[in-house]
């Protein structure tokens, strides 16, 4: 296992910058992804780490020895792609066991590995088949089984699971955080979907346009995102986000005028700020409520999605361009064309000035030790 390090990493592709400078720490055994748009960067950062794409101009390390001009089969590491890259021509057992017989590793030895991996990995009873015999899922397994016999001190993943469908890729989710238990090794994950990030990170790094948003737990940054990018990024359905001004700064928070003319008070900090600022109020959808006040916004609804568990009511409000959304429970019978009363609790609001930076929110006092519930 190993650490790895990045300072003042740059990355420019001719004229084009597309790393500005990432600096980031991933512990030993950590098990860290990467999240953000496409174009952001996150699978050019993952192939500098990998030694497939020079680096312009700062510091690598992997297990604190610099490998900025080390090739990477010298890296110690190894990297499962999105496409499965398997031989069709070979069986399971041979296409694992490849990068061993290049290396000359010594039959038994390779026999060990590729039976020991397959076991993990749920495969042993498929090794003579080919690749064309196999489920999508089952495909994957082998690209990683081909990493695992490696050894490697850090796994790379790039978009592994975009290949599978729905149902497949949360399984494979929980194969992959199996994993990272059963090896304890040091794995750097790239993703698009943010509920991968989410199920499967100890930390996740937010990358936007080549620079690091924030990075801490999934938790850290669904409670408490530093910025609109990453509030918006984090969170399925995405956080609404509704303009508005500040009336009132108190050491109870601040108090936001709405442009439909509705006040909602918000349990933030918002002393860097004064009256009259505009700032945007930050909602998620799960936090609002029927006609639960006081903080209380009049609403039009205009679609409705019946998922079961839960409902998903589109609405409208003056002042807003894009439509709100509210996650109520499956049992709701809201239309479309209601209007509806929706209530936030002033703990659950979240406010960002007006260049996206969040003023942070206060945090309930810590109840003694003793005291009554």
């Amino acid at each position: 296992m190993a650490d790895v390090g990045l300072s003042g990493i740059v990355k420019d592709f001719g004229d084009v910058r597309i790393l500005h400078g990432v600096d980031l720490q991933i512990r030993d055994g950590e098990f860290m992804v990467f999240v953000g748009p496409s174009g952001c960067g996150k699978s050019t950062l993952l192939r500098v780490i990998a030694g497939l794409e020079d680096i312009s101009a700062g510091a690598l390390t992997i297990g604190g020895r610099r490998v900025n001009d080390v090739p990477p089969a010298e890296r110690g590491i190894a990297m499962v792609f999105q496409s499965y890259a398997l031989y069709p021509h070979m069986n399971l057992y041979d296409n694992m066991a490849f990068g061993l017989k290049l290396a000359k590793v010594p039959k038994d030895q390779i026999d060990r590995e590729v039976q020991q991996a397959a076991k993990l990995l749920h495969i042993d009873h498929l090794l003579e088949r080919k690749p064309k015999d196999l489920s999508g899922g089952q495909r994957q397994r082998v690209a990683i089984g081909r990493a695992i016999v490696r050894k490697p001190e850090v796994f790379l993943f790039d978009e592994p699971l975009s290949n599978l469908d729905t149902a497949l890729r949360v399984r494979m989710r929980y194969e992959f955080a199996k994993l990272h238990e059963d090896l304890k090794t040091t794995m750097v994950y790239v993703t698009h979907d943010q509920v991968e990030a989410m199920t499967l990170a100890d930390r996740i790094v937010v990358l936007n346009a080549g620079r690091i948003e924030q990075v801490g737990s999934p938790l850290e940054l669904y409670e408490h995102p530093d910025n609109l990018f990453v509030a918006g990024f984090i969170g399925s359905p995405r956080m609404n986000f509704i303009p508005g001004r500040l009336t009132e700064i108190s050491a109870q928070g601040a108090n936001v005028q709405l442009g439909s003319g509705e006040v909602i008070h918000c349990d933030v900090d918002a002393s860097a700020g004064k009256i009259g600022d505009e700032v945007t109020l930050g909602v998620r959808p799960e936090h609002l409520r029927v006609e639960a006040g006081p903080n209380l916004m009049s609403v039009t609804v205009t679609f409705v999605e019946s998922l079961g568990s839960s409902t998903q009511a589109y609405c409208t409000m003056p002042g807003v361009e894009e439509a709100l959304t509210c996650t109520l429970s499956g049992q709701s019978r809201v239309r479309d064309g209601q209007v509806l009363a929706l209530g936030i609790a002033a703990r659950d609001c979240y406010l960002f000035d007006a260049n996206g930076k969040a003023f942070a929110r206060r945090r309930a006092a810590a109840v003694p030790t003793g005291a009554a519930a």
